[in-house]
């Protein structure tokens, strides 16, 4: 037996077999049927010459099918890829190639750009397509179906052990550049972010039967898990909770409103978000809803930014809700969790307890001490990951040596406050250099949410004759309401230093977000360079 994720969830499997583990679509599947569908597609996997090492591309919304093909994958020791199902042609092109996928599952809602990019691609042998509720009912392809791909496999769980560095390979949303495929032995993606490390404590967990007995010896909780599967924030969650013995629901589009009568109809107790991508609108809704949400007890969000302003609201709407915020990221796992309190006050990006390993770093690669008031690197220790897939020059600039010991040095900068807890300021590729200062984008996107007539907004820099770059916002008015310019202006001055204001102001309908919930700002700079601004400063 190893720590490998397939071990893991047959641990819970033998020790949990007739609790529900899934709940998705009007379905509730139980371990045991979990466990014996992921071993019929595993069967299937072998028979057509997938095993160890083989990549397969996942490429399915939030489904029941969506975990059983990551279950078989790993059952087998074959790699499952993330594929962003939002990506266009030539992304999606890109991503299956550099990931060398051996087979793909889609759901056939995809059906017609799958068969747009695989006669590129004759690597890719294998294809099979699960039948879904979004819309691609009657689209033809040529894709194996699912369920006759599965007829007539065993179920029997009859495979060869497995191994700590069996391959975890979590391909990143590429918001400002190409997607890239970071690699985990699959222990060390276990210990950051699937419950073998506490996070609270900092304890590694005994040994890999730990989860699996401390959720036989209890009640099962009940964990909704809202962004796609196809991101950590979601993914590594659900492992987390179904190694423990819990179970999780999902939904295979978010809606706010549909998601509270779910939260009534099934009594959840832990809502998993991705910051003001969800919170807001989940906030709003909840101000109609008519639904019993007296079960929810946890609020956790991580990998977006989640505004103070969404915070209290929440806090607001359930008095007693512990509300989490955590950072990391498909590189450095889980770097540090915080609590929201009411009247807390957050410029930026969050203010957390460190976890284990977790430092903040000078460009020399020196931690910087507690309470210095210098802006370094956030920097992570311990399990890390081993680098990027088929890009070794990449991999060289995340990798340095801290104290002798190697570290994943992000991109992210944060500071070590006097209290040991690291405050998040922004992604370093993402600061506006205007005028000589720096402007962490994060940092003015709070303030502007919390505007009552902003409902989102991002912000990027534009190019400006005087200052080299200057401060630019994309704004989502709420209920498509007219944006006071003025009073926005004033709103953020009371916040921001004046070289942080937006000088330019653009009006979207709607601003893009990533499937996990992060600002586009690929599509912002597009946005802002295809049409004239609606305020200027």
């Amino acid at each position: 037996m190893a720590y490998n994720f397939a071990d893991l969830f047959e641990h819970a499997v033998d020790a949990m077999p007739d609790r529900v583990a899934l709940i998705c679509s009007g379905r509730e599947v139980t371990y045991r049927e979990l466990d014996e569908r992921s071993n019929q597609l595993a069967h299937y996997f072998s028979s057509v010459g997938l095993g160890a090492g083989a990549h397969i591309g996942i490429h399915l919304h939030n489904s029941v099918e969506t975990m059983e093909a990551l279950l078989a994958s790993y059952k087998i020791r074959a790699v499952p890829v993330n594929i962003n199902y939002r990506y266009t042609s030539d992304e999606l092109t890109y991503v299956y190639d550099n990931a060398d996928l051996d087979a793909v599952l889609h759901h056939r809602v995809y059906a017609p750009r799958v068969a747009e990019v695989l006669p590129s691609l004759p690597r890719i042998k294998h294809a099979l397509v699960v039948d879904d509720d979004l819309g691609g009912a009657g689209l033809p392809t040529e894709s194996v179906p699912y369920e006759d791909a599965l007829a007539g496999q065993s179920s029997a769980r009859d495979f060869g052990a497995r191994s700590d560095d069996d391959l975890f390979i979590m391909y990143t949303g590429g918001t400002t550049g190409r997607p890239k495929g970071v690699m985990w032995r699959q222990v060390d993606m276990w210990r950051v972010l699937g419950g073998g490390l506490d996070f609270y404590t900092g304890e590694a967990a005994a040994d890999e039967y730990q989860q699996s007995r401390v959720g036989a010896a209890g009640e099962a909780s009940r964990w909704f898990a809202l962004p796609p599967l196809i991101h950590a924030a979601a993914m590594m969650p659900t492992f987390a909770a179904l190694f423990s013995g819990n179970t999780v629901l999902l939904d295979s589009k978010f809606d706010a409103h549909r998601t509270w009568k779910l939260v009534d109809q099934h009594k959840m107790q832990i809502l998993i978000i991705t910051g003001d991508a969800m919170g807001r609108p989940l906030v709003e809704a909840h101000r109609q809803a008519k639904a019993d949400t007296s079960s929810l007890i946890v609020v956790a969000s991580g990998a977006a930014l989640f505004s103070p302003v969404v915070k209290e609201a929440f806090l607001d709407a359930f008095p007693d809700l512990i509300v989490s915020d955590s950072i990391g990221s498909s590189e450095t796992g889980f770097g540090g969790i915080g609590f929201a309190a009411k009247g807390d006050q957050q410029l930026g990006g969050p203010r957390v307890q460190a976890g284990r390993f977790a430092l903040v770093v000078d460009d020399d690669h020196v931690p910087l001490e507690p309470g210095s008031g210098v802006d370094g690197w956030f920097a992570k220790g311990g399990n890390v990951p081993i680098g990027y897939y088929n890009d070794p020059e990449k991999t060289k600039e995340i990798f340095g040596q801290v104290g002798g010991k190697t570290m994943v040095i992000t991109e992210d900068r944060a500071r070590l406050e006097a209290d040991g807890s690291i405050t998040l300021l922004g992604r370093g590729n993402m600061v506006i250099n205007t005028g000589g200062e720096k402007v962490f984008v994060e940092e003015v996107e709070s303030v502007l949410k919390a505007h009552d007539g902003v409902y989102d907004a991002v912000v990027v820099g534009v190019p400006d004759e005087r200052w080299g770059h200057c401060v630019a916002a994309v704004v989502q008015a709420r209920d498509e309401q007219p944006v006071d310019f003025e009073g926005l202006e004033k709103h953020v001055r009371k916040s921001l230093a004046g070289y942080k204001i937006p000088r330019v102001v653009w009006v979207a309908d709607a601003v893009q977000r990533t499937p996990s919930g992060k600002p586009d700002y690929r599509w912002a700079k597009e946005y802002v360079q295809s049409r004239v601004s609606d305020y200027t400063v």
